[in-house]
């Protein structure tokens, strides 16, 4: 996104169900409500929606293919009146795809307002099956996939790197799961809520060296929404809207084998790129939430963002700056560590947070003042960068 694009658009609205094991609630139904509360949430008349973008959902083909062929549109009684129905997939980094789709959608005057919605199923998937999908899905079939490579392997094989590197310690990457269960204990729809302590997380079973049971993301079903329109249409809603101020993108790999710096990644172009375009710097941000599958991926995100110096994250985060009350809240909903990590939607959890924070909508656990947001996303065997900046102004 250049700077000339800064301000244009807005989300307006935003919707989502409680993460968790809910095995009686259907992948569209976490979708329809999430959709419908977004909608409502906007201000806007229900058929100014003319563009529905369902995000991928790995667990239940069928249902994917579904949203593919408009099953959504129906269902919220759009026929005849939404303009296109289109799938946007990037694994983790979909919620940047599909906000800057909407954007360029808005920009163009090819759409008024963009309604963008995911729903998953994995805290219900049988364990057989779950294991099958994450010890393949981003992994070389040819290269990779046959010596046992699977994510959790791969998160450990980066945490391993960036621990040589810089020296963090394993108490100092526990500590990013124990600040994200505090702003869990806050959130309503978190998957868990329970404290968690430095002690538990280092005592829990050891799942990949270095990586604990703790440290691993947990699976959960739920379901997100938000909508997107014009900062023009934005202005004669009764809503907060939060702008969307620059962003900035660059695909690294697709296996991690072929990743020449798997303890900095693309992070530091694509935030110059965003803070460039937003006409900001590290400075100016109020929280930032970071996509957080494993902790390590909070403490490179951090630094190459230019919130910390290599090195220091790990600190940063241990002495309580990145908690409720700190000087840099961090992924304020819990992440994937304790909200729950909902497939694509989990990227789409944390942008949807951005928003509710930027709205003052964040209940318990709201940053006071907040005005502006750096988000983050990155998805398969973290294949990607992305960075967005988000106001409630435009500067």
């Amino acid at each position: 996104m250049d700077k000339s694009h800064r301000g244009e658009v807005a989300i307006v609205g935003i919707g989502e169900v409680p993460s968790g094991v809910y095995p009686d609630r259907p992948c569209l139904q976490s979708a329809l409500e999430s959709a419908r509360d977004a909608i409502k949430d906007s201000g806007l008349p229900h058929d100014e929606i003319d563009v529905v973008i369902p995000a991928g959902t790995f667990y239940d083909p069928w249902y994917n293919t579904n949203m593919i062929f408009s099953q959504l549109v129906e269902e919220l009684g759009l026929t005849g009146k939404a303009k296109m129905n289109l799938q946007v997939v990037a694994g983790g980094a979909s919620s940047s795809a599909m906000m800057e789709t909407a954007a360029g959608l808005v920009v163009t005057g090819k759409a008024r307002a963009v309604l963008c919605v995911h729903a998953e199923k994995w805290g219900s998937m049988p364990n057989q099956e779950m294991y099958d999908k994450l010890a393949t899905f981003g992994i070389s079939p040819e290269w990779e996939a046959p010596y046992g490579l699977n994510m959790n392997a791969v998160a450990a094989l980066i945490t391993q790197r960036y621990a040589f590197e810089t020296g963090t310690t394993t108490e100092q990457l526990a500590s990013v799961c124990v600040a994200l269960r505090k702003w869990a204990e806050l959130n309503p729809n978190a998957m868990y809520q329970k404290p968690l302590t430095l002690e538990d997380v280092l005592r829990s079973k050891l799942v990949t060296s270095p990586l604990h049971a703790f440290e691993c993301n947990r699976l959960a079903d739920g379901g997100s929404a938000f909508v997107v329109t014009s900062a023009e249409r934005a202005k004669s809603l009764d809503t907060v809207p939060v702008y969307l101020l620059g962003s900035g993108s660059v695909v690294t790999h697709y296996a991690i084998s072929q990743e020449t710096d798997m303890s900095r990644f693309g992070y530091t172009q694509a935030a110059d790129e965003a803070f460039e375009a937003a006409g900001l710097g590290p400075e100016d941000i109020d929280i930032a939430e970071i996509y957080d599958s494993y902790p390590v991926f909070n403490l490179i995100a951090l630094e190459q963002i230019g919130f910390c110096k290599r090195g220091e994250a790990g600190q940063f985060v241990m002495e309580g700056h990145t908690w409720p009350g700190g000087s840099l809240p961090m992924t304020t909903n819990g992440g994937m560590l304790s909200q729950g990590h909902t497939g694509t939607g989990g990227g789409i959890a944390v942008l949807v947070e951005a928003a509710r924070q930027l709205m003052g909508k964040g209940g318990k656990r709201q940053v006071e003042g907040a005005r502006f947001c750096v988000e983050t996303a990155t998805g398969g065997t973290y294949m990607d960068a992305h960075v967005s900046v988000f106001g409630r102004e435009v500067p």
